[in-house]
């Protein structure tokens, strides 16, 4: 079958051909339709994360046709029982495993999931990872509901998104920020109430005043912003943090985090009842995610590239024909 390989750090990936999957029979293999890329890949060929093996395939999100069914892949492995945090033996499809950058892949029969109805191939492969780590941010771990006001930073990227999507759809009033006016005028026009530019300080605080402040703020950020954003809480509110790409937190006043009773929740993937619970979201609210770009899998790398200049505004995915 033809696969993306990963063969070294910094190295493009390589269009090839790889033998097919022989896994026992607590795996099944499925025949991939389409598959959508994560910044985790893109840190992955960088050489940031630990336990890199070459050459493997990578990609956690897929969609694609199991015993003459379309399904969805849970990428979330060996969370373990305890619903507050993963176990010791936790990882995501991708790596160490091989992942979905292929013609084919095996996968444990439980992380197999029926595709939602109403998405189609690359609509679905766009959801698993993303879908679970909004999911679990914004309801399990900050507790959004009806009425509330949220932040969402970063807007553009899968997991802001379909955050935006999700509080949207449970009734919050969403709020956003990004680098870019454009990224604020499509979050609008999906329902969003209006946003700031997160490299203009003035913009922020007269949006949180319009806002009348936030109940939660969903940050995949940190950096220099972090401190500005929990000014812009309401007491009690709740900050979600499921990233870091700005660095560490600046400007963060004591007094005003304990005056205001904040909490800061970190979050990371999620659950197999977590995954559970969010395609059954998906399906009751009719929710699409939002697909950037397309390519096709022998495209891989410059998939890739429209993943490290960061201007998509969704999710990226690869067309696989198998």
């Amino acid at each position: 079958m033809k696969a993306l390989l990963f063969t070294g750090v910094k190295e493009p990936l390589v269009y090839t051909d790889v033998e097919l999957p022989e896994p026992d029979e607590s795996f099944g293999v499925v025949r991939l339709k389409a598959a959508a890329l994560n910044r985790r890949d893109y840190w992955i060929t960088l050489g940031l994360y630990p336990n890199l093996r070459f050459p493997s395939v990578l990609g956690s999100d897929g969609c694609g046709v199991y015993e003459g069914k379309e399904v969805v892949i849970n990428p979330s492995i060996h969370w373990g029982d305890d619903p507050r945090f993963y176990s010791d033996d936790y990882f995501i499809l991708g790596m160490v495993e091989n992942g979905t950058f292929a013609e084919q892949v095996a996968v444990r029969k439980t992380k197999i999931y029926p595709k939602p109805e109403h998405l189609t191939a690359e609509q679905a492969a766009a959801l698993p990872l993303a879908g679970l780590t909004a999911y679990r941010i914004l309801f399990s771990r900050c507790q959004a509901r009806a009425g509330d006001k949220v932040l969402i930073s970063g807007i553009g990227g899968g997991v802001a998104l379909l955050a935006c999507q999700f509080a949207i759809a449970a009734g919050a009033e969403v709020w956003v920020t990004s680098g870019s006016p454009d990224k604020i005028d499509k979050a609008i026009a999906m329902g969003a109430k209006g946003g700031a530019s997160y490299k203009n300080p003035d913009a922020m605080k007269q949006m949180g005043k319009a806002a009348g402040g936030f109940d939660v703020v969903i940050d995949s950020a940190g950096g220099k912003g972090f401190g500005q954003m929990l000014r812009l809480c309401r007491k009690g509110g709740r900050i979600g943090v499921y990233g870091g790409t700005a660095g560490s937190w600046e400007g963060v006043s004591v007094p005003n985090f304990f005056f205001k009773q904040l909490s800061i929740y970190g979050s990371t993937m999620g659950s197999d009842a977590e995954f559970g619970q969010m395609l059954d979201f998906v399906r009751t609210h009719r929710i699409v995610p939002v697909v950037g770009r397309v390519f096709d899998l022998k495209d891989g790398n410059e998939a890739l590239q429209v993943m490290k200049e960061s201007t998509q505004f969704g999710k990226v995915v690869l067309r696989i024909s198998s």
